[in-house]
């Protein structure tokens, strides 16, 4: 299942290329990843 968050730079939603789950410091979890047109840099809360 891919991962979609919004980039701010392409100003559309996309999905996560090389997705990593990560955990917040108050314990949600959260996926960060790039781009895969821009290659900036995307981050989304919530179950990854």
């Amino acid at each position: 299942m891919a991962t979609e968050a919004y980039c701010f730079k392409c100003r559309a939603k996309r999905e996560i290329k090389d997705p990593q789950s990560t955990t917040l410091k108050n314990g949600r979890p959260a996926t960060q990843g790039v781009c895969p047109i821009c290659g900036t840099k995307m981050f989304r809360i919530g179950k990854g």
